[in-house]
């Protein structure tokens, strides 16, 4: 199976889907043969196989700009992220 998108075609703030876990994410980096997310909502990063990933699509763009405003507003009113 070829790689969905190649490192270099991913630096790092890129949206993309994590197709193994159904999870969208923010590229922060690489470490080794995986790309390390942050979730859209902030929180922990977890590793994912590059050959698993892909960039997100307008729609998931748009959704995932929505959780992370609902997320942000939250938090400025003490809520938890």
């Amino acid at each position: 199976m070829e790689p969905i998108m190649s490192h270099e075609e991913l630096p790092p703030g890129t949206l993309v889907v994590d197709t193994q876990r159904n999870k969208p994410g923010y590229v922060m980096g690489h470490e080794g043969p995986y790309l390390q997310l942050r979730p859209v909502t902030g929180g922990r990063e977890w590793d994912a196989n590059p050959d698993r990933v892909r960039r997100a699509d307008d729609e998931e763009r748009l959704k995932a700009m929505q959780e992370r405003t609902r997320a942000l507003n939250a938090a400025s009113r003490g809520g938890i992220l």
